[in-house]
């Protein structure tokens, strides 16, 4: 019977069957996913074919994995040489983000989605506490908004604290399978957590989650939202290791580089200092905005083509 991934602890999944019934599943044999090199070869979100074994105690067995539509991977915590998948089969990656206690950085957004768009998730950032928000804040606001929304991304202001923004991300949820991210203290917990008020002591653990020791899960878990939808954790990811990613096509994930490629002189164009450059006139012209730029640079001499 056909059964979707909701989590996997490494080698025992919970899988729900088409017949509304959840297993504990675990691996046929060894699978090998679209030549992959990955440290799990199978991911929540993932769509399987089960066979129960154990009727009574819905033990069952997982025989193959449906193609994935996409996936969304980082580098191994335990070999920066291998993928870790962190969800497939997703419609959208919500990111949160704040401006104020803690601030996220730029740096830490665009990395994001040039992860989002190598692995052509659609990606919308969430700006959390824009209750905190004064006027440096609402300035800097407005110019991320305008900037992003520009070049193709969904942009949101919210407060969990006093509502503001929330029915709106409800509505982006509704009948979508949504990957929520950010760093750590950026209101997602929260956020989950008045998604689902039962699940209070989860949601506790997760928002007491230090980065360090024990708590450090690279296990995602999908739930089903009291409307239709899904929404998949991801407690364990504060940056996203750029996996597969080569200098030659990072500007390929960026939507307003991309547009312009096709314009430069050079055909192998890194956009630094080689003549006839589309994307560095863009630049200087205000066309692509400069900000976004250096991300592209810093991300651009933080990947080593050997390793590639």
């Amino acid at each position: 019977m056909r059964a979707l991934i909701y989590k996997s602890t490494g080698s025992w999944y919970t899988a729900k069957g088409e017949d509304g019934q959840v297993y504990n599943a675990r691996v046929r044999g060894a699978f090998k996913v679209e030549g992959l090199t990955s440290t799990n070869p199978i991911a929540v979100g993932d769509e399987v074919e089960l066979t129960p074994e154990d009727e009574a105690d819905h033990v069952a067995t997982i025989t193959e994995i449906h193609d994935r539509r996409n996936y969304i991977a980082r580098t191994s915590p335990h070999n920066k040489n291998k993928h870790h998948i962190v969800a497939s089969n997703v419609d959208q990656t919500l990111l949160f983000a704040t401006l104020k206690e803690p601030r996220t950085s730029q740096g830490f957004l665009d990395r994001f989605l040039v992860s989002a768009e190598a692995y052509h998730v659609p990606a919308v950032v969430i700006f959390n506490k824009c209750d905190l928000f004064k006027k440096k804040e609402e300035e800097l606001y407005a110019e991320l908004e305008a900037m992003y929304k520009a070049i193709g991304y969904g942009v949101l202001r919210i407060s969990l604290k006093t509502g503001e923004g929330v029915e709106k991300l409800r509505t982006q949820l509704s009948n979508k399978t949504s990957l929520v991210s950010g760093h750590s203290g950026v209101g997602k917990s929260t956020f989950i957590n008045t998604l689902f008020p039962d699940m209070e002591l989860r949601t506790q653990e997760v928002s007491g989650w230090s980065g360090k020791g024990l708590h450090t899960t690279t296990f995602a878990e999908m739930f089903d939202l009291p409307f239709n939808g899904k929404i998949i954790d991801t407690p364990g990811i504060r940056e996203f290791g750029l996996v597969d990613i080569s200098r030659q096509e990072l500007s390929h994930y960026f939507p307003e580089m991309r547009a312009l490629l096709n314009n430069c002189q050079f055909n192998n164009c890194l956009h630094i200092n080689e003549p006839g450059c589309a994307v560095k006139t863009a630049v200087e012209s205000g066309e692509i905005a400069e900000s976004r730029f250096l991300s592209y640079y810093s991300i651009l001499e933080s990947i080593d083509d050997k390793n590639y």
